[in-house]
């Protein structure tokens, strides 16, 4: 069963005749039913433990919160319309696999909310490597401040680390930029065998000496080594954001990144430094993803605020370099931990900027429509659904 708030009474009829399936009988649902909520309980326990929703929540016209987030309804035509409403039944389904929300913010204003499976409007969900776009623009953030310009993206990042003790780092460890560290380039290299052994005795791993212990650690830092490798590099970032802005790094994303947007409901748990992990422990609501997006999509500003640099924010979201592990598409390009790919409707493309996680955590930023996507989810495959999303959500916003 799934339950669909929307305003538009004629759309019963457009539905009927244009054919989609199971749409009229959803609609007879109540139209009245608030977004799932989780409980106390919840919030503080396990995310598998969250109960699976009896049906789907999908709205055409959500509901206004006390959560700084404008919204609006979904006014495209009648078939466009009912389009995105059966990707989202569909999604409800279990067609794609396993997805717990589906949000769309137009002209900046939230206009399309649904929520499946383990889905709630108020529960943070697990980000996984999306936590790494977030990062980025912690970094845009501190720039914007004055903590850091643009001109250090282009320093060695040991000169930022002064705890660390220089005569024992590997070769060429002076080679490794923010820049490089920011594009999957540091050429730190460390095999399974040893990182396993290091992980084992995480005592010497707190603070900057994450970074000492790093380097130590691995062969020679070369031009040849420096090349793309999906790794650990967002802890290098976050080891320079904490060296360089006052206070503890904790405070800072507290204050002038979540805090400025309004959002307290998140978590970013530390990683074995001690600081905020850079790459996959922080959690978000669906509807605070699309607050980020948003800073993205309105080149770094929040309700007339510069948040976060522009300049720094145009190069993190252009395509740098190109990816190379296996499982990334070959269409996708990668910024400053930020994807970019070109999204084809009509004969045009249009650049979209991607934050992605495993198990189908995105935020889908398309500046030249107005649009930003958010989706959550736990599908170990999670191989489908972005077609959709390309094929059928993303050409409706087209004029």
């Amino acid at each position: 069963m799934i339950t669909i708030n929307t305003s538009f009474k004629k759309l019963i009829a457009v539905a009927l005749l244009s054919g989609v399936s199971g749409f009229a009988s959803a609609h007879d649902q109540d139209n009245d039913s608030p977004a799932p909520e989780g409980t106390a309980a919840e919030a503080a326990g396990s995310f598998r433990n969250i109960p699976i929703l009896d049906k789907a929540f999908i709205d055409t016209e959500p509901a206004a919160r006390s959560d700084g987030l404008p919204v609006g309804m979904l006014d495209l035509g009648a078939s466009k319309r009912a389009e995105i409403i059966k990707v989202a039944e569909e999604i409800g389904d279990g067609t794609y696999g396993l997805y717990d929300s589906l949000l769309i913010a137009h002209k900046d204003k939230l206009v399309f909310e649904s929520y499946f499976k383990r889905g709630r409007i108020n529960l943070p969900h697990f980000q996984a490597s999306a936590t790494k776009s977030y990062t980025s623009l912690v970094l845009g953030r501190a720039i914007e401040l004055g903590y850091l310009t643009m001109d250090d993206l282009d320093k060695p990042l040991i000169d930022f680390l002064q705890d660390l003790d220089r005569t024992k780092l590997a070769e060429g460890a002076e080679k490794i930029t923010l820049h490089k560290a920011l594009t999957m380039r540091s050429g730190i290299r460390i095999s399974d065998e040893r990182r396993n052994e290091l992980d084992e005795n995480p005592g010497p791993l707190k603070g900057q000496g994450l970074v000492q212990v790093w380097l130590e650690n691995s062969t020679p830092i070369t031009d040849e080594s420096q090349s793309y490798l999906y790794s650990w590099d967002q802890d290098l970032v976050m080891q320079v954001i904490e060296a360089a802005v006052p206070g503890t790094l904790e405070d800072f994303i507290k204050n002038e990144v979540m805090g400025k947007l309004g959002i307290a409901n998140y978590r970013w748990i530390p990683g074995v430094s001690g600081l905020p992990s850079g790459g996959d422990r922080a959690s978000l609501t669906s509807r605070d993803m699309l607050k980020l997006g948003r800073v993205v999509l309105n080149e770094g500003k929040w309700n007339g605020e510069q948040l976060i640099s522009a300049d720094y924010l145009a190069k993190a979201t252009s395509g740098l370099v190109k990816p190379t592990a296996e499982w990334q598409p070959e269409t996708f390009r990668y910024g400053y931990f930020w994807y970019q790919t070109d999204i084809a409707v009509g004969g045009k493309n249009y650049s979209a900027n991607i934050a992605w996680g495993g198990g189908g955590q995105r935020v889908i930023v398309v500046d030249d429509l107005d649009l930003t996507i958010a989706i959550t989810g736990y599908d170990a495959e999670d191989d489908t659904i972005m077609a959709q999303i390309s094929e059928r959500i993303i050409p409706a916003f087209v004029e």
